[in-house]
């Protein structure tokens, strides 16, 4: 069956990435016809916008992007083109697998790290809403929250104070935390852990811990708990096999996201998903590193294995699993892996990100 996908190349070393990627899923044999799309600082010359309508229709008839990094212009309209995408096209979820491959460099590579962090992508913090110290909006909000018949007042002025506001809903909530259980269900997981901070924020993120708690109910068959953040922090650093799949509002995950994959070499291996009803983004959850545009020497696996969640999303779980038993052979075999993956990041044996999905592809073959 033949699937049609968009591939946005992005820009810095998102062309390379995307090319190797491309490659690696084409080797599977799946019959993915490409849509390609450019974005980024790149194009914002001839289209004058980093992110041209003519990606996001392509998303929409797809329903299905494989994304490589994009760079976010300093001094556009434009938060993060990343953010964007997610906003516009609904795309609630951020699904991000943090899985240790034998050979990878890592601190903790005797604890078989095997997580899956799920991020609420659309509230809280990173909803946007924010007023600037020493505007007239800012001032107006502090009067009026003053004046509210609580103890909770702001003791700083309009103009020395920005504020953000953190919203979370229970459908939010909800569509969230169903999302990672339907998830463990799906993937054989035994477990899911919400993240919250709701010893202290008992109205937004005590929200959502109620709101888990009450989901948690319609899914016997998985084990549900729940821990504070900063302690979360904690027990992944010291024994993270002891976690399976977390659920978390959008700032938590996006920190817990980052601790996670170094828990498993670094970004290079972090894969991403962001999931919504009217399609899916898969992306590598790192930065475009324009420093090394051109330069043939970043690692591919994060997109590559990012290309790997799209197949299972397809439905072609087979390549799926040969995709990503021929990047874990490689990784442990050592010796076609970039400079990151070497014992040593001086090895004049490392192999460049070409080279890298070339001998993925051979060991499909």
């Amino acid at each position: 069956m033949a699937h049609e996908v968009t591939l946005i190349t992005g820009d810095g070393t998102g062309p390379e990435l995307a090319a190797a990627a491309r490659q690696c899923v084409d080797a599977t044999g799946v019959d993915i016809r490409w849509d390609v799309q450019e974005a980024g600082v790149d194009v914002m010359e001839k289209t004058g916008t980093p992110l041209p309508d003519a990606v996001l229709e392509s998303v929409r008839r797809t329903r299905c992007a494989l994304k490589a990094p994009i760079t976010t212009p300093v001094g556009t309209g434009f938060r993060s083109i990343n953010v964007f995408l997610r906003q516009a096209l609904g795309l609630f979820a951020c699904v991000r697998p943090c899985k240790y491959y034998p050979g990878v460099r890592s601190f903790f590579s005797q604890a078989g790290v095997d997580l899956v962090i799920v991020r609420e992508n659309t509230e809280d913090l990173y909803a946007g809403v924010e007023f600037e110290a020493g505007t007239a909006e800012a001032d107006r909000l502090i009067t009026f929250i003053n004046e509210l018949p609580s103890d909770c007042k702001i003791k700083t002025g309009g103009q020395e104070t920005g504020i953000s506001i953190k919203p979370i809903s229970v459908t939010g909530s909800e569509n969230i935390v169903r999302c990672a259980f339907d998830y463990a269900r799906q993937n054989q997981r035994r477990k899911v852990t919400a993240v919250h901070k709701a010893n202290i924020m008992k109205y937004s993120d005590g929200l959502f811990l109620a709101t888990a708690r009450r989901v948690a109910q319609d899914y016997p068959d998985i084990e549900f708990e729940d821990r504070i953040v900063d302690n979360m922090c904690m027990q992944l650093t010291q024994k993270p096999e002891l976690y399976d799949v977390l659920v978390l509002p959008n700032l938590y995950g996006d920190i817990i996201s980052d601790l996670g994959a170094g828990l498993v070499g670094g970004l290079g291996m972090a894969p991403g998903a962001n999931l919504g009803p009217e399609g899916a983004v898969f992306e590598a959850t790192h930065g475009s590193a324009p420093k090394y545009k051109g330069l043939n020497k970043v690692n591919p696996c994060a997109l590559i294995l990012s290309g790997m969640l799209m197949l299972r999303h397809l439905g072609e779980t087979a390549a799926a699993d040969r995709l990503e038993q021929a990047l874990a052979a490689v990784i442990a075999e050592g010796k076609h892996v970039t400079y990151d993956l070497k014992a040593t990041r001086d090895d004049p044996s490392a192999v460049g990100t070409r080279e890298m999905a070339d001998a993925i592809c051979a060991r499909m073959r």
